[in-house]
C-alpha cells in the first residue's frame, strides 16, 4: 500500500508508518487500534491512510495493448 508522503490537508508525514500499518493489518488488527498505537490522531491523516490504494496490483491484472506487444 503506497501511502502519500504527506497528508494532503495538514502536511504531517504519514509514509513513515507504511510498513508498520501493513504488518499490523496482516496480524488482524483494526484501523482504530493501529491509529491509537501509532499516534495518528487527526482525521485528515486517518483518511489518507485508510483510502490509499495500491494501483500497481490492480493494473497488473490487465494485458498490454496490442501495439505495445510488437
Amino acid at each position: 500500500m503506497p501511502l502519500p508522503i504527506r497528508c494532503f490537508s495538514c502536511g504531517k508525514v504519514v509514509a513513515r508508518y507504511e510498513t508498520k500499518i501493513e504488518k499490523m493489518l496482516k496480524e488482524g488488527k483494526k484501523y482504530s487500534s493501529i491509529f491509537e498505537e501509532l499516534g495518528i490522531d487527526r482525521y485528515c491523516c486517518r483518511s489518507v491512510v485508510m483510502t490509499s490504494v495500491d494501483l500497481n496490483e490492480i493494473l497488473i491484472k490487465y494485458k498490454t495493448l496490442p501495439r505495445e506487444q510488437q
